[in-house]
């Protein structure tokens, strides 16, 4: 999610019975629900290197210790320094929590986090170093509208009385779950839908089965295995969400030899969805491209790739330019004229020689 709705969220749960540990919680709930997203350091190193590392370490099991554990000797230390100053008349009411409850706070913040982020269908690492698969259920859109309008709201009304705040509090929190309970449903028929209308295509074997939590990247036998060898057929269907609507869906269609994608709105009658057009791009894995997903920039972006595309542009000058790109960021499809400039999608180009020792 992004670091507004995770900010609102921390201020959401300060004003529950998590606030009232003392000067400072606030603080600690902040702060530590925005530290996992410090891993856009690692951009200084390069998109490639960003890719590789983003939503890495920070977001798995030593990322909630050791960050958690940093929020709160910050917010304690801070304390610190601040109780050299003359106490104010409300400090005796209002005692300054202690390390151990900061350092609660922290964990929890940065847990919410990483528990956020997983249900949009960017993902998150949540067991890096340890395993870099991406874990993602397809529920949210990176910023939601609908969720950032709820928690927004319940901090305007500002009330004196803390039973008042606590109650605006767990409003929020319930509406905030029925957003979640509504586009788990949603994505839910989604996907069964998608896969009524893509039910004609053949599926590989093993055949595609549905999981509520989506795993990638894929082995790297997924890559290996000539795709003009055998007729094309149905390798996996994924329904995305959309930043405006809980009932539009975007549909990847991926296929052994290239990707299917179209526009869903569930709330559109039956005819209406089967003639909504459908964009397709190929996804041929040659020679070429094999030796770019093998360069460093290419396993970057393979790791960080959810659904990989691969194109390959004429050679020029000996070298063959290969775009390696994630269909998940194709643009959109509620007008379909095919495949659009690879400037308009999160892609790579690596260039290669035209020809390996082993020929073309």
């Amino acid at each position: 999610m992004d670091n507004l709705t995770h900010t609102l969220f921390a201020l959401t749960l300060a004003r529950t019975r998590l606030g009232r540990q003392g000067h400072g919680a606030t603080a600690a709930l902040v702060l530590a629900s925005n530290a996992p997203d410090r891993d856009i350091v690692t951009a200084v190193g390069g998109g490639a290197n960003y890719l590789a590392l983003h939503r890495g370490p920070t977001h798995g099991p030593i990322g909630v210790l050791g960050l958690g554990l940093a929020a709160a000797v910050a917010v304690w230390a801070y304390g610190r320094r601040s109780a050299r100053t003359p106490p104010g008349p409300t400090d005796d009411a209002h005692p300054r929590a202690s390390f151990a409850a900061l350092l609660l706070l922290s964990v929890l913040g940065v847990s919410a986090h990483i528990l956020m982020d997983m249900p949009t269908s960017y993902g998150t690492r949540l067991l890096s170093p340890f395993n870099w698969q991406w874990f993602s259920v397809d529920w949210m859109p990176i910023v939601d509208a609908y969720l950032l309008a709820v928690l927004g709201a319940s901090l305007l009304f500002r009330r004196h009385s803390p039973a008042a705040r606590r109650r605006q509090a767990s409003i929020a929190l319930l509406m905030m779950v029925g957003d979640y309970g509504l586009r788990a449903a949603a994505h839910h028929t989604a996907i069964s839908r998608a896969r009524d209308l893509f039910a004609a295509t053949p599926a590989c074997v093993p055949a595609p089965a549905s999981a509520i939590m989506e795993v990638w990247p894929l082995p790297p036998a997924e890559h290996s295995e000539p795709r003009g060898e055998r007729p094309s057929c149905l390798v996996d269907v994924a329904a995305l969400p959309t930043l405006v609507s809980p009932f539009r869906w975007r549909i990847v269609v991926r296929r052994s030899n290239a990707y299917q994608i179209q526009e869903l709105n569930l709330l559109a009658r039956a005819s209406d969805r089967a003639t909504t057009p459908v964009a397709e791009w190929p996804n041929e894995w040659s020679p070429a491209v094999f030796r770019a997903a093998a360069t460093p920039a290419g396993r970057a972006f393979l790791g960080f790739a959810r659904f990989p595309d691969a194109r390959v542009l004429p050679p020029s000058d000996g070298m063959t330019a290969v775009v390696l790109s994630d269909m998940r960021f194709a643009p959109g499809l509620w007008s379909v004229h095919g495949p659009t400039p690879t400037a308009d999608r999160l892609a790579v180009t690596i260039r290669v020689e035209a020809y390996s020792p082993r020929g073309p």
